[in-house]
């Protein structure tokens, strides 16, 4: 299994082949649904954003509260497709690759072909097992929205399939 940090991706990430496994590293937001339109909001109203896009990797995923000396508790992915709407402009102005699980839909694979972007597929059902690949988590924005607060988080070792490479092949169809 490949070892890639996320500021690799930029240059290592256009080798990758769908269906290949990964350990990423590095930074990487998290946001859900209700962090995608805000953030939706912000650049339609011209607000500068909490984040910067460019080469960003962001995680769907809605953290449950961290316990012990955890950076979050558990942390598994949630559906993509959700995020599907809000995804090729986010990839259009500089977002490298998202992380999720399930299809993308027609104009997010162009949108990834067209950018060079990639898509991860996370396993689903182990939120408990990612969880110990996140070791900080912070809020950066929107901390009303609470599980779903846009959130970045430190990964190590996380381990990921590409279920779209940068040429838009697709690894599988659910």
């Amino acid at each position: 299994m490949k070892k890639i940090n996320v500021s690799e991706l930029p240059e290592k990430g256009r080798e990758l082949v769908a269906g290949e496994t990964i350990l990423l590293s590095g930074k990487v937001y998290c946001a859900r649904d209700a962090a995608h339109k805000k953030l939706f909001e912000m650049m339609g109203k011209g607000t500068e954003l909490p984040l910067n896009l460019k080469n960003a990797v962001i995680y769907y995923a809605g953290p449950t509260p961290a316990f012990g000396d955890k950076a979050v508790g558990s942390c598994g992915p949630t559906t993509s497709s959700r995020m599907d709407k809000f995804t090729p402009d986010l990839i259009a102005k500089g977002v490298i690759a998202t992380i999720g699980k399930g299809k993308r839909s027609d104009e997010v694979v162009e949108a990834i072909k067209k950018y060079k972007a990639l898509y991860f597929c996370a396993i689903g059902g182990a939120g408990a097992i990612a969880s110990k690949h996140i070791v900080k988590a912070e809020v950066v924005a929107f901390p009303e929205l609470g599980c779903e607060a846009l959130r970045v988080f430190d990964f190590v070792d996380f381990p990921l399939i590409v279920g779209i490479d940068s040429k838009g092949n697709i690894a599988m169809r659910a």
